[in-house]
């Protein structure tokens, strides 16, 4: 990809207005179209141009700062990189050393974490009716304190993932589907399944099929949500999802039955969650140190789960598909059965013939980060992407 042509793309996303600066980048379903199709499009061009070996670097200065409250491989390392790639420094806050162990208020805590800051990214998925809120109320806190000049400026947050939506991935997977399949007009029509999966642990969250769903029914898909009974997601990423397939000439149906899902399916995503009512009583139950009854839940939890040890992603499954070849989709880690337990949601076989497929899944992430602080950072995010390829300055090493 030379610089003239990235030039000439980054003069096409002008016609965009993503209406992002100086924003947040929360639920992926309550952005417009335009901050959409400017974030997967600015992910492309970006991916393009480290490929190409330039210098990405929009920052002189500035920090990244991040907080995780759950464990994390992909998002935690592809969100330094983004930061890196951008030219800012990166900081990830361990509560447990800050004065946040010792009672300090959210609204306190981040304004102290906004000084220089540009950014900050949070992980915050593993209690329902939590997360979000607790990102509402950093976004909250950073507004009125640069509003007020207690900081040079409005540092913007990124959802790393939430109780709710987990928009770094699915925009990432949308930038999979767009290389796969030559392009997002190509989507139209395309039968995708989010599964519900076997899993030997009970509490995945519940953001990743609903951010799946509720993104790729605006681009015309035919989505497929299915679940056993019991499973169900939170009411309103499936009512954005209907929205949008009614918008798109899509469709978003629902079953619970895996074998009917995947029939015909070009695109299939076996992800376990847990079902909603466990993860509010598992919440409730944490925050009242109540250890005997967390026991008793995780041993009904995952006796449920084990009552539905068919629903896996085996080679009988994929047979069922679009001449038996579906694209297979996974946020990783998978469980994968005989390997890292014993039954999970994908056989061996299957996750082999992907794995690396879904790597390349993953790689877009760093490049959907990046673009989602290129958009809430900058007034004219088309305008610096032009400076860049215009500078044309080799990347040191590339």
């Amino acid at each position: 990809m030379t610089p003239h042509r990235l030039a000439e793309r980054a003069e096409a996303l002008a016609e965009l207005r993503p209406a992002l600066h100086d924003k947040d980048f929360l639920l992926s379903y309550e952005q417009p179209d335009d901050a959409i199709a400017f974030v997967n499009r600015a992910a492309g061009w970006l991916h393009d141009a480290a490929r190409a070996g330039l210098s990405l670097r929009m920052f002189d200065g500035g920090v990244g700062i991040s907080i995780f409250r759950d464990k994390s491989t992909r998002t935690r390392y592809a969100y330094r990189a983004a930061c890196s790639m951008l030219g800012l420094q990166t900081e990830e806050i361990d509560e447990s050393t800050s004065q946040i162990a010792h009672g300090e208020t959210v609204r306190e805590t981040a304004a102290m974490l906004g000084f220089c800051t540009e950014v900050v990214g949070i992980r915050d998925d593993m209690f329902l009716d939590e997360g979000h809120k607790y990102m509402t109320e950093v976004a909250a806190s950073l507004e009125e304190s640069a509003h007020k000049g207690a900081l040079l400026g409005r540092p913007a947050v990124v959802n790393l993932q939430c109780d709710i939506d987990h928009p770094t991935q699915a925009l990432a997977d949308l930038c999979h589907l767009e290389q796969v399949f030559g392009g997002l007009p190509a989507l139209r029509g395309k039968k995708l399944v989010m599964s519900w999966a076997s899993s030997p642990s009970y509490g995945k969250p519940l953001s990743v099929p609903q951010g799946i769903v509720s993104l790729l029914t605006r681009f015309g898909m035919d989505v497929v949500l299915a679940h056993p009974e019991g499973y169900e997601l939170l009411d309103a990423p499936l009512a954005a999802a209907e929205r949008f397939a009614k918008e798109s000439g899509g469709s978003f149906t629902r079953t619970t039955s895996m074998r009917e899902a995947f029939a015909g399916a070009d695109v299939v995503y076996p992800k376990s969650w847990a079902p909603a009512w466990v993860m509010r009583e598992r919440t409730k139950l944490l925050r009242g140190r109540e250890t005997a009854k967390l026991a008793a839940l995780e041993a009904d939890a995952l006796a449920q789960n084990a009552r539905h040890q068919d629903w896996e992603c085996t080679e009988d499954m994929m047979s069922l598909t679009r001449d038996g070849k579906a694209l297979y989709m996974h946020c990783l880690p998978a469980d994968v059965s005989s390997v890292s337990c014993e039954r999970g949601e994908v056989a061996a076989s299957v996750f082999e013939r992907a794995r690396l497929d879904t790597y390349r899944e993953a790689s877009h992430k760093p490049f959907v980060i990046a673009a989602m602080i290129l958009a809430t950072r900058f007034a004219d995010p088309a305008a610096e992407l032009l400076r860049l390829a215009r500078r044309a300055r080799r990347r040191r090493g590339a």
